[in-house]
């Protein structure tokens, strides 16, 4: 009967934890769709394609001018919300080969989003790593089975091909015994190909003084139609190359 009690205590619990976190996110997306209301409203005029093509010059100058200061907020910026594992990065990463270039972009997308996925690790690992293991019991045990037959090479193919999101390999690795280190090694090593495709993706974007003369003609060019095929053929052919290579093994 105690151990029944237990258990029922434990489901409880773990069910009020479960519903809370719904109603805080329920919030937080209730907070967010006000606060971008507002901001529409209020800026609604300058939230146009024209008038943001009239500043793309300003920004530009502005980050010839500041180079050290525009490089350290992208790279905080891009490292916060892979640390706290928000949706974004993907756009982030295409507006950030837009903006700086691509071996610029690359260089800062590739240290910033294994900055974030470290963080997230380590955040997993030493503050809520009960929650975690608690939340995703089922998913981990398959994970750690995969992790302590392959160690870091199951890393490797992780971040090669995109099977888990990549912010629960973050959550998830930080359960393991992995040394941070080596997580940080192989995480930079195995993002750096998608990187680079998805930031020659975001390279392949017109300017926006284009698009605002062009309009959506101007969107459509070689350069990008190559990105699309890079962005959907990628995925294939890594997870060729990991299955011959787990065969090899």
């Amino acid at each position: 009967m105690d151990r029944a009690d237990s258990d029922s205590q434990s489901h409880d619990t773990e069910s009020s934890e479960s519903q809370s976190a719904r109603y805080l996110r329920l919030i937080l997306l209730i907070v967010l769709a006000g606060i971008s209301g507002l901001v529409y409203f209020q800026y609604r005029d300058i939230l146009t394609l024209e008038y943001l093509a009239t500043q793309e010059d300003r920004w530009q100058d502005f980050a010839a001018r500041h180079p050290v200061s525009i490089y350290l907020i992208a790279f905080l910026i891009y490292t916060g919300i892979t640390g706290l594992s928000l949706p974004g990065a993907v756009p982030l990463t295409l507006s950030y080969g837009w903006f700086f270039g691509f071996w610029k972009g690359l260089l800062l997308v590739s240290f910033a989003s294994t900055g974030g996925a470290t963080l997230a690790f380590l955040t997993s690992r030493y503050l809520f790593r009960a929650a975690i293991q608690s939340r995703y019991s089922d998913r981990f045990a398959s994970f750690n089975r995969q992790f302590e037959q392959e160690g870091a090479f199951y890393l490797f193919t992780l971040r090669l091909v995109v099977a888990v999101p990549f912010f629960l390999i973050n959550l998830l690795m930080g359960l393991t015994t992995i040394r941070v280190w080596t997580f940080w090694w192989v995480s930079q090593l195995g993002m750096l190909a998608g990187t680079a495709v998805y930031v020659y993706a975001g390279t392949s974007v017109p300017t926006l003084q284009e698009l605002s003369r062009q309009g959506a003609r101007g969107i459509l060019s070689p350069q990008l139609i190559i990105a699309f095929i890079l962005l959907g053929t990628f995925p294939l052919l890594v997870k060729k190359i990991v299955n011959r290579l787990q065969k090899q093994t």
